[in-house]
């Protein structure tokens, strides 16, 4: 039915009048294709941001001064799967099974098919709207207005139509205004697939994050239920030494003590592994009563993470790319509301057939149609074209100032993780030492209160000293792991800015994987 209206235009034009005809069918097109070049408002250009040669928290320096190895070589990124350079399985396993079902990854998985959606509406502008349809109407005229009607048609006549008519109209892109459009779309669709890398990349860093903090709960409960252990025998030996008289009742009440606070400290020990194991068990998409993590504790030190040259983590950070985008789409969203200022044109036509009498509706003479373009112009909005176009003036503006905010973030938060990853490796060297003089400490005390020497009150302080130590240098060492998964983060893990999709990736029609709903 779409085609019904320009073989009916082309059938009723005489042939007087045909040449006249398609010399303007002709102008129009050419009109057309040329006004459709035009373009107005603000090329876009990406503004130029610069990059230091070197961090100020450089591994270089780190290295020279003897702090930290970094991996060769220097300009080396991560790919892929980052989290395979701590080489644990289990982190692996759950890596894997977190993009799969991490219900927030999925979220952003949405938001990005919507956007991509969009752009196939808007899309929809640059070509014609075609509508068909079909109508009857029965009437009757009024006996008492004379003898004939208004319409001409005897008074008191019943009358019947039926028609089918079809309906083209087309819009042409003059100025710009459906192209940039698309494009305003296509660069948003561009932003939440960047957005959906940040998002991965987050829960990522935070499963990592959480991994190595449970399993460093899991050292720090094995320190504790070791020290009760010691703190029981040495209680079981105060106790022979109180009832043979050695000692006296101060000193066990001491050890007593001592064995309470180390049982209440490795209780509550639990609450923190508790509480870990559900946050993973939410990331990967499981409920938190019936998952669990094997108790394993371990703490060791991070690998050697490739840093890469600074010039690198503009294209390495999604959230960069994102930020760039949305420039490109508030700069599109001001070339459309510059577009309003021009002439809109409109081509329509209209085509079918018509009869009283539904037998002779596909006759010669039921035909009707109409053609014709429409130019209209807004001469007067009170202001309301550029208040618009100011507006995502300074949409963009804004946009702007927050890319080179994002850009100055990301180095910030590298050099951050950088200095701390740096120092935490120097710090956990002199807890190390600070662990070894206590643990000398209390075998020296020990010695001397066997001896008599001193109460046992000594022996009681240099093991709380101990322990304190020890439980320092196990929070120590897991926020070295956590701050190298925050360096990985604040790197952009393995994604690169080739990875985002093009604009015809995002304008392509999706696979029906893609679509189907999620139940």
């Amino acid at each position: 039915m779409g085609g019904i209206g320009v073989p009916l235009m082309e059938m009723s034009i005489s042939r007087s009048h045909r040449p006249l005809a398609q010399w303007c069918a002709l102008l129009i097109a050419v009109l057309c294709a040329v006004l459709a070049g035009c373009d107005v408002g603000p090329r876009y250009l990406s503004p130029a941001t610069t990059a230091p040669q070197v961090y100020k928290e450089s591994p270089e320096r780190a290295e020279e001064a003897g702090e930290w190895s970094i991996a060769k070589p220097q300009d080396a990124a991560l790919r892929g799967k980052w989290w395979e350079i701590y080489n644990d399985p289990d982190l692996n396993a759950l890596e894997d099974q977190l993009n799969i079902d991490n219900q927030n990854i999925r979220q952003a998985f949405e938001n990005f098919m919507q956007a991509r959606a969009l752009v196939r509406e808007a899309r929809s502008q640059y070509f014609p709207t075609i509508g068909v349809g079909g109508s009857y109407t029965r009437s009757r005229t009024s006996s008492n207005i004379g003898s004939t009607s208004s319409t001409g048609a005897p008074s008191g006549k019943q009358s019947q139509v039926f028609a089918f008519p079809a309906d083209v109209s087309w819009e042409p892109d003059l100025w710009g205004r459906v192209r940039n459009t698309v494009h305003a779309s296509q660069y948003i669709a561009q932003l939440t697939a960047a957005d959906l890398e940040s998002e991965r990349l987050t829960e990522q860093a935070s499963l990592a994050e959480y991994f190595f903090e449970i399993h460093g709960q899991d050292a720090l409960q094995q320190i504790l239920d070791e020290t009760v252990e010691a703190d029981k025998k040495a209680l079981e030996s105060e106790q022979a030494r109180y009832n043979n008289g050695v000692d006296d009742q101060i000193s066990l009440v001491e050890a007593q003590t001592t064995l309470q606070v180390a049982q209440s400290a490795a209780i509550n020990n639990k609450i923190a592994r508790a509480q870990y194991e559900h946050a993973i068990a939410m990331l990967v998409g499981k409920q938190a009563s019936t998952f669990s993590v094997p108790v394993e504790p371990r703490v060791s030190g991070p690998p050697a993470i490739p840093v890469g040259l600074p010039s690198q983590l503009l294209e390495r950070r999604p959230d960069i790319a994102a930020a760039e985008r949305n420039m490109a789409a508030a700069n599109a969203q001001i070339r459309v509301a510059d577009a309003a200022f021009y002439p809109t044109l409109t081509l329509s036509a209209t085509g079918g057939v018509e009869s009283s009498a539904i037998k002779h509706i596909l006759d010669w003479p039921s035909r009707f149609w109409s053609v014709g373009p429409s130019i209209s112009e807004t001469v007067y909005d009170g202001g309301l074209r550029r208040a618009t176009v100011n507006q995502y003036i300074a949409t963009y503006n804004a946009n702007v100032a927050a890319y080179r905010q994002s850009v100055l973030t990301a180095f910030e938060q590298v050099e951050d993780s950088l200095a701390e990853v740096r120092l935490l490796s120097e710090q956990i060297r002199r807890q190390q030492e600070a662990v070894d003089s206590s643990q000398k400490i209390l075998r020296l005390e020990l010695g001397r209160y066997r001896l008599g020497i001193d109460p046992y009150l000594d022996v009681v302080i240099a093991q709380t000293i101990l322990l304190g130590n020890q439980q320092s240098l196990a929070n120590l060492q897991v926020q070295e792991m956590t701050a190298s998964v925050q360096l990985i983060e604040s790197l952009g893990g393995g994604w690169d800015r080739s990875q985002l999709p093009t604009p015809a990736e995002v304008t392509a029609k999706p696979s029906r994987s893609e679509t189907a709903i999620q139940h």
